[in-house]
């Protein structure tokens, strides 16, 4: 649904993988929700090679909606790359970024909706609180732990990137060129207006998440390296096996001064495995510093496509530009 003169007010993207119960359904809400609160919108839903019915679902949208688009992509790039690549190809006026899986909730559409017109050029949703197992749930709270000790910028705890994002915020990351971008990360780092909106994160209404523990960790370290590289984050994972060794270490040397045992030994060998895993830690952090700006030289696309639904004959192709930053 776009305005007399063309324009899109706003537009909603969302990433599928495997979202054959949710698509058309997650289509459905959000369009009611826009049609009562903008004058224009569209959505774009991109897929990251589904290897279900998505795509086929997709087309079928396609084809009964004019203002919904499709961009599939040729191959799995990953839960940063696509979903971002997708923001950069809307042209509304603001731009939402949100989950199939109901667990964003399209009522808050008009909400995001009031504080952009605002003025509030970021509106991140918060999430209150979620149902995850303890492993998860402690590996998100040392996850929020370190970020907020170490990071460069503040870490809103509970934000996962859903909401709404004006025309200038999303043109000014995109000129950014980060080639495994931390989107929900880049917004708080941009420095632009933003408002906070706290909510109760619901049930994922169908299908199975794909953020188990190997995601989230492959997601918090920027998505799979080309196999060179990836010898430059054996550190990391050597490093927290040799923390694990310090525990049963530290245990074996108080039960020996305990007990009257040979005490400096066992001291001398769990200080020298905790000074290694600090060590190991350091080294793995360095290489994915280098990692990173080796991925800068190489200045690929965030994603490759093979097809794209519905966008106007007039909308730049990703070929037509550097990554996807805008003319």
């Amino acid at each position: 649904m776009t305005s007399p003169d063309g324009a899109i007010e706003l537009s909603i993207v969302i990433p599928c993988y495997n979202e054959e119960e949710n698509v058309q359904a997650i289509c459905a809400a959000v369009a009611a929700e826009a049609e009562r609160h903008v004058q224009s919108y569209e959505i774009i839903l991109i897929d990251n090679e589904s290897t279900d019915r998505t795509r086929l679902l997709m087309r079928h949208l396609c084809a009964e909606h004019p203002h919904i688009r499709a961009i599939f992509n040729n191959r799995n790039y990953g839960q940063m790359r696509s979903p971002t690549y997708g923001i950069y190809q809307a042209e509304g006026a603001a731009v939402i970024g949100m989950c199939a899986d109901f667990q964003d909730p399209p009522e808050m559409i008009g909400a995001f909706v009031k504080q952009w017109r605002a003025g509030a050029q970021i509106v991140l949703a918060q999430r209150r609180s979620e149902r995850t197992s303890p492993l998860l749930g402690l590996i998100r709270r040392l996850g929020y732990g370190l970020l907020g000790r170490y990071g460069d910028y503040p870490v809103i705890p509970g934000a996962t990137g859903f909401g709404l994002y004006d025309r200038e915020v999303v043109d000014t990351l995109a000129a950014w060129n980060e080639p495994e971008p931390f989107f929900r990360g880049m917004l708080v780092e941009s420095g632009f207006r933003m408002a906070i909106m706290p909510f109760d994160r619901p049930e994922r209404a169908a299908g199975e998440t794909k953020n188990n523990v190997a995601a989230l960790y492959s997601f918090a370290l920027s998505g799979l390296a080309g196999s060179g590289k990836s010898l430059l984050r054996l550190p990391i994972p050597l490093a927290l096996l040799a923390a694990a060794a310090v525990v049963p270490l530290a245990v074996g040397t108080v039960a020996a001064a305990l007990i009257g045992g040979a005490v400096w030994p066992l001291l001398g060998l769990t200080v020298a495995t905790a000074m290694f895993a600090i060590i190991l830690l350091f080294l793995g952090l360095l290489g994915e510093q280098v990692r990173m700006l080796a991925e800068r030289s190489r200045n690929v696309p965030l994603v490759i496509e093979q097809e794209r639904l519905n966008f106007p004959a007039g909308r730049a192709r990703p070929a037509d530009r550097t990554l996807v930053r805008r003319p």
